[in-house]
Protein backbone atom coordinates (compact mmCIF):
# COMPACT_ATOMS: atom_id res chain seq x y z
CA UNK A 1 0.00 0.00 0.00
CA UNK A 2 1.45 3.44 -0.93
CA UNK A 3 0.75 7.05 -0.13
CA UNK A 4 -0.80 9.60 -2.77
CA UNK A 5 0.06 13.13 -1.56
CA UNK A 6 -2.84 16.02 -2.94
CA UNK A 7 -2.10 19.65 -2.61
CA UNK A 8 -5.22 21.14 -1.02
CA UNK A 9 -5.35 25.16 -0.18
CA UNK A 10 -8.75 25.59 0.17
CA UNK A 11 -9.51 26.41 -3.55
CA UNK A 12 -12.26 24.98 -5.78
CA UNK A 13 -9.88 23.42 -7.74
CA UNK A 14 -7.85 22.12 -4.94
CA UNK A 15 -11.06 20.37 -3.45
CA UNK A 16 -11.69 19.04 -6.89
CA UNK A 17 -8.43 17.59 -6.45
CA UNK A 18 -8.75 16.16 -3.27
CA UNK A 19 -11.84 14.17 -4.25
CA UNK A 20 -10.29 12.99 -7.01
CA UNK A 21 -7.23 11.71 -4.97
CA UNK A 22 -9.38 10.14 -2.87
CA UNK A 23 -11.07 8.09 -5.70
CA UNK A 24 -7.70 6.82 -7.05
CA UNK A 25 -7.15 5.76 -3.48
CA UNK A 26 -10.12 3.59 -3.23
CA UNK A 27 -8.86 2.08 -6.49
CA UNK A 28 -5.21 1.36 -5.95
CA UNK A 29 -5.60 0.64 -1.72
CA UNK A 30 -3.18 3.48 -1.40
CA UNK A 31 -3.35 5.91 1.83
CA UNK A 32 -4.08 9.72 1.20
CA UNK A 33 -1.97 12.88 2.66
CA UNK A 34 -3.63 16.14 2.29
CA UNK A 35 -1.32 18.47 2.57
CA UNK A 36 -1.45 22.34 3.40
CA UNK A 37 1.83 24.48 3.57
CA UNK A 38 2.15 28.25 4.56
CA UNK A 39 4.52 30.46 4.73
CA UNK A 40 4.63 34.03 6.01
CA UNK A 41 4.50 37.55 3.44
CA UNK A 42 7.84 38.80 1.58
CA UNK A 43 9.43 40.88 3.65
CA UNK A 44 8.71 43.85 1.10
CA UNK A 45 4.63 42.79 1.60
CA UNK A 46 4.90 42.93 5.57
CA UNK A 47 5.69 46.46 5.82
CA UNK A 48 2.66 47.07 4.02
CA UNK A 49 0.24 45.25 6.55
CA UNK A 50 -1.43 46.20 9.18
CA UNK A 51 -0.02 44.40 12.68
CA UNK A 52 -1.07 41.09 13.41
CA UNK A 53 -3.43 40.35 16.68
CA UNK A 54 -0.33 38.84 19.07
CA UNK A 55 -2.38 35.94 18.97
CA UNK A 56 -2.57 34.89 15.21
CA UNK A 57 -1.28 31.81 14.63
CA UNK A 58 -1.29 30.73 10.82
CA UNK A 59 -0.46 27.47 11.61
CA UNK A 60 -3.93 26.97 13.30
CA UNK A 61 -5.65 28.96 10.54
CA UNK A 62 -4.07 26.72 7.90
CA UNK A 63 -5.67 23.82 9.88
CA UNK A 64 -8.95 25.33 10.07
CA UNK A 65 -8.40 25.57 5.84
CA UNK A 66 -7.56 22.00 5.71
CA UNK A 67 -10.26 20.67 7.53
CA UNK A 68 -12.81 22.77 6.32
CA UNK A 69 -12.08 21.83 2.86
CA UNK A 70 -11.63 17.75 3.23
CA UNK A 71 -14.88 18.61 5.17
CA UNK A 72 -16.15 20.40 1.94
CA UNK A 73 -14.91 17.33 -0.13
CA UNK A 74 -15.23 14.26 1.83
CA UNK A 75 -18.32 15.36 4.21
CA UNK A 76 -17.01 14.07 7.99
CA UNK A 77 -16.44 10.59 7.43
CA UNK A 78 -14.25 10.38 4.45
CA UNK A 79 -12.11 13.30 5.91
CA UNK A 80 -11.13 11.28 8.74
CA UNK A 81 -9.59 8.49 6.38
CA UNK A 82 -7.12 11.06 4.77
CA UNK A 83 -3.78 11.98 6.96
CA UNK A 84 -3.83 15.57 7.64
CA UNK A 85 -0.12 17.24 7.36
CA UNK A 86 -0.04 21.40 7.39
CA UNK A 87 3.90 22.74 7.70
CA UNK A 88 5.71 25.93 6.95
CA UNK A 89 6.70 26.39 3.90
CA UNK A 90 6.83 27.26 0.13
CA UNK A 91 3.64 25.34 -1.44
CA UNK A 92 5.79 23.90 -4.74
CA UNK A 93 8.44 23.32 -2.37
CA UNK A 94 6.85 21.35 0.38
CA UNK A 95 4.68 19.35 -1.96
CA UNK A 96 8.09 18.23 -4.18
CA UNK A 97 9.62 17.34 -0.80
CA UNK A 98 6.59 15.38 0.29
CA UNK A 99 6.41 13.07 -2.90
CA UNK A 100 9.73 11.57 -2.37
CA UNK A 101 8.55 8.12 -1.99
CA UNK A 102 4.63 8.66 -2.96
CA UNK A 103 3.02 7.10 -5.35
CA UNK A 104 1.39 9.93 -6.51
CA UNK A 105 1.03 14.23 -6.22
CA UNK A 106 -2.48 15.14 -7.15
CA UNK A 107 -2.58 19.37 -7.72
CA UNK A 108 -5.63 21.35 -9.02
CA UNK A 109 -4.45 23.18 -11.91
CA UNK A 110 -4.63 26.72 -10.04
CA UNK A 111 -5.09 27.13 -6.69
CA UNK A 112 -6.05 30.85 -5.05
CA UNK A 113 -2.75 32.63 -6.30
CA UNK A 114 -3.44 31.60 -10.08
CA UNK A 115 -4.53 34.12 -12.81
CA UNK A 116 -7.64 32.62 -14.82
CA UNK A 117 -6.38 32.76 -17.96
CA UNK A 118 -3.68 30.13 -17.57
CA UNK A 119 -3.62 26.55 -17.96
CA UNK A 120 -1.71 25.81 -15.19
CA UNK A 121 -0.33 27.72 -12.00
CA UNK A 122 2.65 28.56 -10.74
CA UNK A 123 2.81 25.71 -8.10
CA UNK A 124 1.03 22.74 -10.43
CA UNK A 125 3.80 23.59 -13.06
CA UNK A 126 6.47 23.36 -10.19
CA UNK A 127 5.48 20.25 -9.12
CA UNK A 128 5.14 18.68 -12.77
CA UNK A 129 8.50 19.27 -13.48
CA UNK A 130 10.42 18.64 -10.09
CA UNK A 131 8.34 16.07 -8.31
CA UNK A 132 10.11 12.54 -7.70
CA UNK A 133 6.83 10.59 -8.53
CA UNK A 134 3.87 10.84 -11.48
CA UNK A 135 1.98 13.85 -11.65
CA UNK A 136 -1.63 14.26 -11.81
CA UNK A 137 -3.24 18.23 -12.28
CA UNK A 138 -6.98 18.07 -12.11
CA UNK A 139 -8.35 21.01 -14.29
CA UNK A 140 -12.07 21.93 -14.15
Amino acid sequence: MGRIVVGVDGSDQSVKALRWAVRQAELTGDTVEAVNSWEYPATSWASMMPGLPEDFDPQAVATVALNEALEEALGAEGAARVEKVVVIGNAALTLVERSKGAELLVVGARGYSGFRATLLGSVSLHVTQHATCPVTVVHE
